[in-house]
């Protein structure tokens, strides 16, 4: 399976990336993200809506599970960590099939519920500012969107 990483050494870096990957976005386009607590999930997430033109303030949905916001497409953020030990489907076709964007941090645990199609993307922190990530694309849509993303990033 193909591996594309990335190094971001900055905040806006990281923002700048997410907005790209934004632009090329489909409806029902499904991407989980990974990564230590405080690797920037959120921060990514944060990067994505504002790519998308969502213009309410995002932040991490740990208590709520699931948080939508309106732009260009409607984005679905998830963080289903608080589920490790569920394992009863709450509905996430109904999110991952519709006409919006959903980001899942923590998506290993519900495994089991993710389409067969996803672009994963795992967070590693490096220092203060610098991440890197690490994009493995799950499905042929997903290989061509990582190659579109990648062929309009210099620093890769």
């Amino acid at each position: 399976m193909m591996t594309y990483e990335y190094y971001a050494g900055s905040l806006e870096e990281t923002k700048g990336l997410a907005k790209r990957l934004a632009k090329l976005l489909q409806p029902g386009d499904v991407i989980t993200l990974e990564g230590d607590l405080g690797a920037g999930k959120t921060t990514f997430t944060k990067g994505l809506a504002d790519g998308l033109g969502v213009q309410d303030i995002v932040n991490s949905p740990t208590f709520t599970i699931v948080k939508q916001y309106q732009g260009r497409l409607p984005l679905y953020h998830m963080d289903v960590y608080r589920l490790e030990n569920e394992e009863e489907d709450l509905g996430f076709d109904e999110y991952f099939q519709g006409e919006g964007v959903t980001v899942i941090e923590w998506a290993k645990f519900i495994a089991e519920f993710l389409p067969e199609a996803y672009l994963n993307i795992n967070i590693r922190y490096e220092n203060e500012q610098g991440r890197t990530y690490s994009f493995t694309p799950k499905g042929q849509h997903y290989k061509q969107l990582l190659e579109k993303l990648m062929g309009d990033t210099k620093e890769i």
